[in-house]
């Protein structure tokens, strides 16, 4: 493992800024309404996450007593306030409770660690054990879940558009990931390598659901968030990493804009540089893989995704071609001239990628 010294000040949120601009502007307070807090919320927040990088986060130790390679998971209740963490309700190895959303969070967090540790060897998101603290019922109806560097936050959703945070498991791998990043490659937070960094955590928050639910490349949906969306809602999803572009399609939310070629892609000034939108474009350079590969997608695929995220050659400010030269390099390296490098190859030529 390859970890950069200092962080990015990075806040990372699974909805991204596009989709609360759009309903921040509705007509309908309803929608309005939370969707206003909670980008005043991820605007304190993400100040918070400066202003702690530079006065420097406290160091995380494993607890005393903590057996390595086992999860030291705890929840807290925020109470529908903002003060993190908030009341502790569930530790590590404490039996469900009857709050159906502090049993999802402690179940992803756990599905988030055995993926990890079973498939690449990692122990926890730092490599070294690191606890794993998450806060549910976040502020009033917020519309968003992040992690801040240091632990996950769960909103319980407006329950108009967006619904409970912890209901897709991809949801809390991908936030995770975001610190599985910030502790080896530290990608920065903007343009290409800000793509990318959303794209990481697309890819291991879906390949976390599917080990989960036991799936093959080919039987996975490549959905992103599937279940957050209300029944108003006409989208099945956040994001897909199949058809980009086609996850939503709503009166209120708009259309889906992630490209899935370097065709469509969108340069704009906002969300760090189209981050959440451009992050499509890899996206689907690694289902196009995964599934000309076969099998489980976590393996061969997900090994080498894993193997750039961690192998020390990934440049802070990589841009999509960096990466795509890298997982060649990596799939050439761990499984020679055969099948899982000429997936590589041929995916990135088909989302117009040049590897250098």
């Amino acid at each position: 493992m390859t970890t950069h010294g200092g962080s990015e000040p990075v806040f990372c949120t699974i909805v991204p800024p596009h989709v609360l601009d759009r309903l921040a502007r509705n007509e309908d307070p309803a929608l309005s309404g939370p969707a206003r807090r909670s980008l005043q919320r991820d605007a304190m927040e993400r100040t918070r996450r400066r202003l702690t990088t530079v006065v420097g986060a406290p160091a995380v130790a494993p607890p005393a007593g903590k057996q390595a390679e086992q999860p030291h998971r705890t929840i807290y209740d925020a109470r529908h306030g903002t003060d993190l963490p908030g009341t502790k309700v569930r530790s590590e190895g404490q039996q469900p409770g009857k709050d159906a959303t502090v049993n999802r969070a402690y179940s992803g967090l756990g599905a988030t660690f055995e993926l990890y540790l079973k498939a690449y060897g990692r122990d926890s998101i730092d490599g070294s054990g690191l606890p794993l603290d998450a806060s549910v019922h976040y502020d009033e109806k917020y519309n968003n879940a992040f992690w801040n560097g240091e632990q996950m936050v769960f909103g319980d959703g407006d329950g108009e558009v967006f619904l409970d945070f912890t209901i897709p498991v991809d949801v809390i791998g991908h936030e995770l990931t975001h610190g599985v990043t910030q502790h080896t490659a530290n990608l920065a937070y903007f343009g290409q390598s800000g793509a990318l960094n959303e794209s990481v955590s697309d890819v291991f928050g879906s390949l976390i659901k599917q080990y989960t639910l036991g799936q093959s490349a080919g039987e996975a949906d490549w959905l992103i968030g599937a279940g957050l969306l209300a029944p108003r809602v006409t989208g099945t999803a956040l994001r897909s990493m199949k058809a980009p572009g086609t996850a939503y399609d709503d009166d209120v939310l708009g259309k889906d804009p992630q490209p899935a070629t370097m065709d469509g892609y969108v340069h704009t000034g906002s969300d760090n540089g189209g981050v959440h939108i451009n992050s499509g474009i890899p996206n689907h350079a690694f289902y196009l893989v995964a599934t000309a590969i076969g099998g489980h997608a976590w393996e061969k695929a997900g090994q080498i995704w894993y193997d750039v995220l961690t192998g020390g050659k990934l440049k802070e400010d990589a841009d999509f071609a960096d990466f795509a030269t890298l997982t060649v390099q990596a799939a050439r390296e761990r499984y020679g001239a055969g099948d899982a490098l000429q997936a590589v190859q041929k995916a990135w030529e088909q989302v117009k990628v040049r590897t250098r």
